[in-house]
């Protein structure tokens, strides 16, 4: 069964190239896989495009996004309808990136002690916002601490206003850990944030490729 890997897109050329490189690493963990990636938005191939490109037969579609918001309730389903594509879980608040990027927050310079702020996109979708609750509650777990969530964009208290928040409450240090899959336009935003610390996107961490497989296959024993 083929595999189709659904990012969000971005115009930011180095957001595309993450993609592909787990879209590398997933034909590494599934050799005998046909791996193609579409975009949901901003810049192609389509859904459409990329599911035409595939060989003929069945596909499953991993949506990569890391909360149940618009793109992943409506819009994904909608441009595959009337394919032969089954529709995977997506990324959401899973353990395994949450993991991921508590580790990016370590090799950016965390410390124990430091106010941590967990740094997502955002949504006005109640699913979304959600998710990013869970993953900010489950990176507390593993960093032994409170985790402060704040939205880039979208709904929420923002991440600057967070930062000065946890320093006017007397943080000697404040740590943003990034919920993003790829560098861009977000993840820009976060350097002038105000915080000590801001981790990078997880980006290609290994976890990423591993949790496409895992989601690929949890089809695969459904349709079976």
């Amino acid at each position: 069964m083929n595999l189709l890997l659904v990012a969000h897109g971005t115009r930011d050329p180095a957001g595309a190239h993450v993609t592909e490189a787990v879209a590398a690493q997933v034909r590494e963990l599934l050799p005998d896989v046909e791996v193609a990636v579409a975009y949901a938005d901003v810049r192609g191939p389509t859904i459409a495009s990329a599911l035409a490109a595939l060989p003929d037969g069945p596909c499953v579609a991993v949506p990569m996004f890391l909360a149940a918001g618009y793109h992943v309730r409506v819009d994904v389903p909608e441009q595959l309808r009337g394919s032969a594509a089954h529709l995977a879980e997506t990324f959401g608040p899973d353990p395994m990136l949450v993991a991921a990027a508590a580790e990016r927050l370590v090799a950016a310079g965390y410390r124990s002690g430091d106010a941590v702020v967990l740094a997502v996109a955002g949504s006005s979708d109640p699913a979304a916002a959600a998710d990013s609750a869970t993953a900010a509650r489950r990176l507390g777990r593993i960093l032994g601490g409170p985790v402060s969530l704040a939205t880039i964009a979208a709904g929420g208290p923002r991440v600057p206003d967070v930062v000065a928040r946890l320093r006017d409450g007397g943080a000697a240090r404040v740590a943003v850990a990034s919920w993003l899959l790829a560098p861009g336009l977000f993840q820009g935003r976060l350097d002038s944030c105000g915080a000590s610390v801001v981790a990078a996107p997880i980006g290609t961490h290994p976890a990423v490729a591993a949790l496409v497989a895992a989601r690929y296959r949890a089809v695969l024993q459904v349709a079976a």
